[in-house]
C-alpha cells in the first residue's frame, strides 16, 4: 500500500471515529457530529497556518479531540484537582486512540510515536510538533469557540477573561501570534477590545 493510501485510510478511520459523536452542532446550515466538525476545523486551520505540515502532523491535528465524549468531565470531581486529572487522562486517551487507528491504517512506530507525543501535549515549547498542535488548537479556539465559551460564562469578570486570554496567548508561538493578528483568522467581534487589552497587558 502506498503512503498516500495509508494516509487516506488513517483520515477515514479518524473521521469515522469522530462521526460516532452523539453530540451535534450546526455550522453553515449543516448538522455535524461535534468532534467531527472540530477535527475538520483543526485540519482547515492547519492548512491555513502551516500548509507545508507533513502527514504525521495532519493526523495529529485531526486527532486532537478524537472521541472526546467518551471521557466526560463530569466523570471526575468538579474541582481543580478533578479537572487536572481529567485533562491528564484525556490526553492519554486521545493519544492512544489515535495510535490504535494509525496502526490499523498501516503506519509504523515512527509516525505513531510522533502523533502520540503531539496529541498527548508532550514537551510543549520544546517539541515543534506539540507546539504546532497547540498553535492550531488555540487559533481554532479563538476563531470558532471563544465567543461561545464567553456566552456560557457570563459571570466571569473582565479580570478573569484577561487571565484566560493571556494564558492562551502564552501557549502560542510568535508565528501563531503574528497569524492571529494579521487578519488571517476571524476574531470574535464582541471580544476584540478585550483580546487587544489582554495582549497589550500580557
Amino acid at each position: 500500500m502506498s503512503q498516500q493510501s495509508i494516509y487516506e485510510k488513517a483520515v477515514a478511520l479518524i473521521d469515522a471515529a469522530n462521526s460516532e459523536d452523539p453530540n451535534k452542532e450546526t455550522a453553515d446550515g449543516k448538522e455535524w457530529p461535534k468532534e467531527l466538525l472540530y477535527s475538520h476545523r483543526m485540519a482547515d486551520m492547519l492548512q491555513r497556518f502551516a500548509p507545508d505540515a507533513d502527514d504525521a502532523m495532519k493526523l495529529a491535528i485531526r486527532s486532537q479531540h478524537i472521541q472526546r465524549w467518551k471521557s466526560p468531565r463530569d466523570a471526575y470531581p468538579m474541582d481543580r484537582i478533578g479537572y487536572l486529572q481529567w485533562r491528564k487522562d484525556l490526553y492519554k486517551f486521545h493519544a492512544q486512540t489515535a495510535a490504535d487507528l494509525l496502526e490499523q491504517a498501516g503506519y509504523g512506530d515512527d509516525v505513531i510515536e510522533r502523533v502520540k507525543q503531539a496529541v498527548a501535549k508532550k514537551q510543549i515549547k520544546q517539541n515543534p510538533d506539540t507546539q504546532l498542535l497547540e498553535d492550531v488548537t488555540d487559533l481554532v479556539f479563538i476563531e470558532h469557540y471563544m465567543l461561545e465559551f464567553a456566552g456560557k460564562h457570563p459571570e466571569y469578570s473582565e479580570e478573569k477573561w484577561i487571565d484566560i486570554v493571556q494564558k492562551t496567548w502564552k501557549k502560542m508561538s510568535d508565528a501563531a501570534h503574528d497569524f492571529a493578528l494579521s487578519g488571517s483568522i476571524t476574531l470574535p467581534e464582541p471580544l476584540i477590545p478585550l483580546i487587544q487589552k489582554s495582549i497589550a497587558t500580557a
